[in-house]
């Protein structure tokens, strides 16, 4: 076999093996394989032994590699513990300042909401259980005013209200005798009710005086006493003679009666006066109307009442409407809204609530109201009843009146009345005696009233200056004190209500004080429309459309007569006696109630 030299190898293991065979390999195989396997187990030991330790070695270095690379993580996830745990501790205080925060917020709008529930409760029974300022006249003591009114004047006399005597037994007046006139002296009664002279005579036995002269009389004691006849119901028999030639050459004539108001009705045109006067202006509803006349043997349904009602009134249009041309064309217009109940609404249920509208203005000494019906209270309402016209508009703070401003010549006024009203009601739920910021303004406004009062009999002009010089510094001063209470009082409360009607409405308040001839306040609409309320209580509902328009001209024409001092039924009467034969523009503005005098009405 061929002697072979082992080749040096870049192999560690085979270095080591090669390093130990000698240099001359033996021939025989047995010597060489058993030469080899020694070499071999030797490589084996010597590379496990070297393995071992590069093994050991790497694992130690490994091991101080991984504690090394622990300790650093070790510290990376301490570090990021306390960043976490600082980031977890920020949160958690920002959330408790939060939850503080808005616990804090919660318990004072909890304590708000129990004032103001307090506030409302206390309001709610001062309205219930309290004196009322809507008051009306005949609406104050239903059932006991009899005996209330005796126990509060137990020694009054029981006397009406009746002129003194015209003359003293000697013929004299008062001022000849030197005598003081008594104390709340009595006003004369109308001098349009008829007089009915009693004549009380001395008897002709006591005519004699002791000396056996006849007595001559030397004068008279005059005095009054109211009297009343109760309703009587009449029948008026209408005979119109007829009259012919006896031979015949010429149709018969027959005389005229005179027109009436309904002409296919059995009402005369006092009946509707009185009907309509009671109703409208008494507050009797049509079905106690029905009962009156049922006591007297008379049987009138009160559909056919209703009827009447509905048939007077469009008689009664064209007079209306010369109203509505005398309140469209002055520039100061106020107006107000009251819900009225109509039964029969097409589309709507029974129980819907539509608006009955008042308009109240007119010339100086001639005013008009104007009640006008609609199912609606949206914008369109005043837009319709005030278009074309120009002027300054006296309302309260409803927003149905919002559109109308922005009209072009329109100028809204803004109401004191209604602000005075919140302040009021602010002041109520304060407990008894005390006294708070509520009343602070009121003192205000107060002031600015008393100006008006002063000023009310003066001339525009002079009322204006009167308003730049005193009402201007009372109104700076009531905005200083409004900015400076407004921040500090919860909106949702009672005075909080008040501050931000005042502050909303603070331009429309202050445009009075610009002419002398503004209003300050819209109580003349709310004057005009208490008897309408007053009267709702009694009748209640309005059975269709036609009877709510009905009853706005009815109210319209009745409350304009007693605005310019007319007694409506006298009125009535004249107006529904002179209507059938009015033809013209002229005569329907004769009838109008500032074109007419007492003497014209007192007719019999």
């Amino acid at each position: 076999m061929p002697h072979r030299t082992a080749a040096p190898r870049s192999n560690p293991a085979v270095g080591v093996c090669a390093s130990v065979l000698p240099a001359q390999l033996p021939d025989d195989p047995a010597v060489l394989k058993a030469l080899l396997l020694a070499q071999q187990r030797a490589f084996e030991t010597q590379l496990n032994t070297q393995l071992t330790a590069q093994f050991e070695t790497l694992r130690l270095a490994q091991e101080a590699t991984l504690k090394a690379y622990e300790a650093d993580l070790q510290k990376v996830v301490h570090t990021r513990e306390v960043e976490l745990q600082k980031a977890f501790d920020a949160r958690e205080l920002e959330l408790q300042k939060a939850f503080d925060a808005r616990e804090a917020e919660l318990q004072k709008a909890f304590e708000a909401r129990i004032l103001e529930l307090y506030e409302q409760l206390r309001l709610a029974r001062r309205r219930m259980f309290g004196p009322s300022s809507e008051s009306h006249a005949g609406q104050g003591w239903l059932f006991d005013e009899a005996e209330a009114l005796a126990e509060s004047a137990p020694n009054a006399g029981d006397t009406a209200s009746l002129p003194p005597p015209a003359t003293e037994p000697s013929g004299q007046t008062l001022a000849d005798t030197g005598k003081k006139k008594a104390r709340g002296k009595r006003k004369p009664l109308p001098i349009e009710l008829p007089r009915i002279d009693v004549v009380h005579d001395v008897p002709e036995a006591e005519r004699t005086c002791a000396c056996g002269t006849p007595m001559v009389e030397i004068g008279q004691d005059v005095s009054e006493q109211l009297d009343i006849v109760p309703m009587q119901v009449r029948v008026l028999r209408h005979i119109k003679k007829r009259y012919g030639c006896p031979k015949g050459d010429q149709a018969p004539v027959s005389a005229r009666a005179p027109a009436q108001v309904l002409p296919k009705s059995n009402a005369s045109n006092d009946l509707l006066a009185m009907l309509l006067v009671t109703k409208y202006v008494d507050g009797l509803p049509l079905a106690r109307f029905e009962y009156v006349l049922a006591r007297a043997g008379v049987l009138v349904p009160r559909q056919t009442l209703a009827r009447w009602v509905i048939g007077t009134a469009r008689a009664l249009q064209p007079v209306a409407n010369l109203m509505r041309d005398a309140l469209l064309g002055h520039d100061v217009i106020h107006m107000d809204e009251t819900p009225v109940q109509v039964l029969k609404e097409p589309g709507r249920a029974a129980t819907s609530k539509s608006q009955m509208w008042v308009q109240r203005g007119g010339p100086p000494g001639k005013p008009v109201i104007l009640f006008e019906y609609d199912p609606s209270r949206a914008q369109a309402v005043p837009l319709r009843l005030l278009e074309g016209w120009k002027g300054h508009l006296m309302a309260d703070g409803l927003e149905s009146y919002g559109a109308i401003a922005f009209t072009e010549g329109v100028t809204r006024l803004g109401c004191w009345v209604h602000a005075r009203r919140r302040f009021v009601d602010a002041g109520k739920v304060l407990p008894e005696g005390k006294r708070g910021r509520a009343h602070e303004a009121l003192a205000l406004i107060g002031k600015l009233y008393a100006i008006e009062k002063e000023a009310r009999e003066l001339s525009d002009a002079e009322r204006l200056a009167r308003r730049q010089s005193q009402s201007r510094t009372v109104i700076d001063e009531l905005r200083r004190w409004l900015d400076q209470v407004l921040p500090t009082v919860p909106p949702t409360s009672v005075l909080g209500g008040a501050l931000g009607y005042l502050h909303r409405q603070w331009p429309r308040l202050t445009r009075y004080l610009a002419r002398g001839d503004l209003p300050i306040d819209n109580n003349p609409a709310e004057n005009a429309i208490r008897p309408f309320v007053v009267g709702r209580k009694a009748w209640l509902f309005s059975d269709t459309q036609a009877g709510a328009r009905a009853s706005a001209l009815i109210y319209s024409l009745v409350e304009t007569a007693k605005a310019n001092n007319v007694e409506p039924y006298l009125w009535l009467r004249h107006v529904l006696r002179a209507l059938p034969t009015a033809t013209t523009v002229e005569h329907f503005e004769a009838l109008l109630p500032w074109n007419l005098n007492a003497e014209q009405l007192i007719t019999a």
